[in-house]
């Protein structure tokens, strides 16, 4: 085999190797391929998530608020609670007072 033909070979060799990677390259990514069906399922799911996170959000924002105003009212209870009570304090001293006073009356 002289210097031509082997050259001619070799070119031979290399461009079947490269059609057949180029092929094999196409056929890994024909089967691979996204179908609609895929895409459109993906979109469909990402506008669920999204729904969902709004929602959340929502959900959130709306627990935030409730919570304010239970707060909001348990201060208010408190604070009632605290009136009430010295009210009460001072209701029993000064029937403590009256008792006090009419026993005085009663004995004197």
């Amino acid at each position: 085999m002289n210097r031509g033909e082997f050259i001619l070979v070799t070119a031979i060799i290399l461009f079947v190797a490269f059609c057949l990677g180029w092929f094999a390259h196409w056929l890994v990514h024909r089967f691979r391929r996204v179908s609609q069906a895929d895409v459109d399922q993906l979109e469909r799911m990402s506008q669920e998530l999204h729904e969902a996170e709004e929602t959340r959000d929502q959900a959130i924002t709306y627990l935030q608020q409730r919570e304010a105003e239970l707060t909001n009212q348990l201060v208010q209870t408190e604070a009632e609670l605290r009136a009430a009570m010295d009210g009460l304090r001072e209701a029993r001293t000064e029937a403590e007072e009256m008792r006090s006073y009419v026993e005085r009356m009663n004995s004197a």
